[in-house]
């Protein structure tokens, strides 16, 4: 009976999560977000629901089920185009320019030399409307201007002024998706990507927690999440292959593999840079081996990339960094209420060194996800980014140490992304003080004590003689 009923939440959230990508967008004229924030928020209560009840399965019916929900879900949340992201362009734009024989650090999208590139899905035509000649239409299409000619020109890329951000691994990734399809292909191919690595994910988490007596059915907070349907399917975030290597780093670390663990971390920080945040936990034991091949791997991935582009090569960070507003503080929500404006981008950085180097002198290198659990999910709550598929690197480290209350962080960010009127500071407040919470429920009742008691110690210390 129990099987039975998480099977039918299994198809009522693949069921659902199709529909809310057909249905519901960020990018509709008329941005209505209450029905995709309903939408969403069943979708996480049928999640919960499920993992909860699959509590009571053991044996080979668990392996099943986390596999079929992964892979029932993952094709549910193919059947549309990206809802709440346009990133997807991007990547397809930068592996067309690539397998036309051009880096995509060489010229913004909007450069004339691309012009014979360009694809009618990411870049139709103008039309007329009314009194104006030229105008841009469509869903996810926004209007610029080419750079030499100064034309009109209708894209589904944002930022297309800019140059990439993508490191160099990332890069490689899109231009070998767009190299299996022609240049009509539209967003298909990146979501059938995601899907094959999303499902390697689980598999990945299901064979290490068989070789490493972690309970299996802690797969299933990745593999049924409605944030990895959403962010590194529907919305194809490359963040996903980061997430791979990451991953994949830490099984090989922990079964004494330092040189090829190495390697698959600087793979997964030469994707997006995030995953560098997983690495002191890894550093325990061996750590030089990790901590070298993962840099010789990360600047050999750019070496020729640097050849044929140079300095370009860092594209755009520097100005999404300010854009942000992580160069004067404002991104900071949490850090901002102690430290406003310019101080809160030291506070921030203080807390990350902190952090991290508590993590590697507390790991256990034959454990190390609690550590790195602890310091994603720190990073995340001290940077407060404005979109949850950065949560996409916790979600692994949330399975593999069996530690639910850190969900709390992509739901919040996932929230405040369909709610901009969500002030992030609440946001972000509350997924602390659920971690928080958690966490303490975990302790031993006797740690518990003494942390209760330290408090009222040191007010009795500190109280002034009568």
């Amino acid at each position: 009976m129990r099987i039975t009923i998480i099977s039918l939440l299994l198809a009522a959230s693949a069921t659902l999560t199709g529909y809310c990508v057909l249905v519901f967008s960020l990018f509709q004229p008329t941005r209505d977000t209450v029905p995709l924030l309903v939408c969403t928020g069943v979708l996480w209560v049928l999640f919960a629901a499920a993992v909860f009840l699959l509590r009571g399965v053991s044996g080979r019916a668990v392996v099943v089920l986390v596999l079929a929900g992964s892979l029932g879900i993952g094709v549910a949340a193919m059947v549309g185009p990206p809802n709440t992201s346009t990133d997807s362009a991007r990547y397809a734009w930068d592996g067309i320019v690539q397998n036309a024989g051009i880096s995509p650090y060489a010229y913004v999208p909007a450069d004339d030399r691309l012009d014979p590139l360009r694809p009618e899905w990411l870049f139709p035509a103008t039309v007329p409307s009314g009194t104006v000649p030229e105008t841009c239409q469509g869903q996810r299409i926004v209007a610029t201007h080419k750079t030499a000619s100064d034309a009109v020109l209708c894209t589904a890329l944002n930022r297309p002024t800019v140059p990439t951000i993508y490191p160099p691994a990332a890069e490689l990734y899109f231009a070998g998706i767009r190299f299996l399809v022609p240049p009509t292909a539209t967003y298909w191919p990146l979501q059938l990507g995601g899907l094959v690595l999303s499902l390697g994910t689980t598999g990945l988490l299901l064979l290490g927690m068989r070789r490493r007596g972690i309970p299996q059915r802690f797969a299933a907070y990745w593999a049924w999440c409605p944030l990895v349907a959403s962010e590194a399917i529907t919305n194809s975030h490359v963040d996903l292959l980061g997430v791979v290597f990451t991953l994949a780093a830490a099984l090989l670390v922990t079964r004494a593999r330092y040189w090829r663990g190495g390697i698959a971390l600087g793979i997964a920080i030469a994707v997006k840079l995030v995953p560098v945040i997983a690495a002191p936990a890894m550093l325990r034991r061996q750590g030089w081996k990790v901590g070298l091949a993962a840099v010789v791997t990360f600047f050999a991935l750019y070496v020729p990339y640097v050849l044929t582009t140079g300095i370009g090569v860092l594209g755009y960070l520097p100005g999404y960094l300010s854009e942000e507003g992580y160069d004067n503080g404002k991104r900071f929500a949490l850090v901002s209420l102690i430290a406003p404006g310019g101080a809160a981008v030291f506070v921030a950085g203080g807390l990350l060194v902190v952090i991290a180097a508590l993590v590697l002198w507390k790991t256990d290198p034959d454990r190390p996800w609690l550590g790195q659990l602890v310091m994603i999910g720190s990073t995340l709550l001290i940077l407060s980014p404005r979109y949850p598929w950065y949560a996409l690197l916790l979600l692994p480290f949330v399975a593999l140490s069996g530690r639910w209350e850190w969900l709390a962080i992509p739901l919040a960010l996932t929230l405040r992304q369909i709610l901009p009127s969500l002030e992030l500071t609440w946001a972000i407040t509350a997924a602390l003080v659920i971690v928080l919470a958690g966490s303490a429920v975990r302790l031993d009742p006797a740690v518990r004590a003494r942390m209760l008691a330290a408090p009222l110690r040191a007010a009795r210390f500190l109280r002034p003689p009568r």
